[in-house]
């Protein structure tokens, strides 16, 4: 089982024409050989599958990926699903350097972010 450290940062908003490192998310998640999160693997290791959500001017929330009632991914800071934040789409997802994926926030808006690095930690 080959887990990695992912680091996402804010890509292009309105807000932030340039993206924004000092915004983003840094995962530990297992992916299979294609880049895939490996669900297998999840399901025995998730206390290991944490999240760190940094965002600059608040404090960092920590928390772990999760799936949904409806099979969606997400990240959960708390017990229940009132603070998830959905991933779109991150099952049928490649984790891969430079790609993007779209995070839905606690506020309920869905914003972009670049994978900016896929570290191996095995």
């Amino acid at each position: 089982m080959t887990f990695y450290k992912v680091r996402l940062e804010l890509a292009r908003t309105d807000e932030f024409p340039e993206g924004s490192a000092a915004h983003g998310y840094e995962l530990v998640v297992p992916l299979d050989a294609a880049g895939h999160l490996d669900e297998a693997v999840w399901r025995e290791n998730r206390k290991r599958c944490v999240v760190r959500r940094f965002w600059a001017g608040e404090a960092d929330e920590k928390g772990e990926l999760t799936r949904t009632r409806s099979k969606a991914w997400a990240f959960s800071y708390a017990p229940g699903e009132d603070d998830d934040e959905p991933l779109f789409r991150l099952d049928t997802h490649v984790i891969k350097q430079g790609d993007y994926i779209s995070i839905r926030e606690h506020d309920g808006e869905t914003l972009p972010f670049r994978i900016v690095r896929v570290q191996p930690l095995d």
